[in-house]
């Protein structure tokens, strides 16, 4: 609260309070430069949460050449280079993020994770 010359309280507004200026109560230097880091890091992760990706499951793919994509009709069966059942790859953004299966959830096919690569965030920007 603000007091003037006569000690009495002026207006008070929630306006004035700046949480992310708090810090904890009684905290040490290297507890406010923990703290500073850990409010740094939540604003980072709520920038990141924002960003739009594409998440794709590719089945396989194969090289063909341009005869053979122009003799392609409607019985053309193309081979493709992943044997049946082995895990789909999951890109992000196209790079290569992890491996998974399909599954069914509702009548609608889904993703069952089965491992990451450990890309970092950086690999998956275009």
């Amino acid at each position: 609260m603000n007091y003037d010359n006569n000690t009495t309280p002026s207006a008070f507004s929630l306006d004035d309070i700046h949480l992310d200026d708090l810090s904890p109560q009684g905290a040490d230097p290297v507890s406010n430069t923990d703290y500073a880091q850990q409010k740094a890091d939540e604003r980072k992760r709520q920038l990141f949460n924002r960003i739009p990706l594409t998440l794709t499951l590719e089945v396989a793919s194969v090289n063909v050449s341009l005869a053979e994509l122009l003799a392609i009709d409607n019985s053309s069966v193309i081979e493709l280079n992943k044997m049946a059942g082995e895990p789909l790859d999951l890109k992000v953004n196209g790079v290569l993020f992890g491996k998974a299966e399909v599954v069914v959830v509702n009548d609608k096919y889904g993703l069952r994770i089965i491992e990451f690569t450990g890309q970092s965030l950086s690999d998956l920007t275009p």
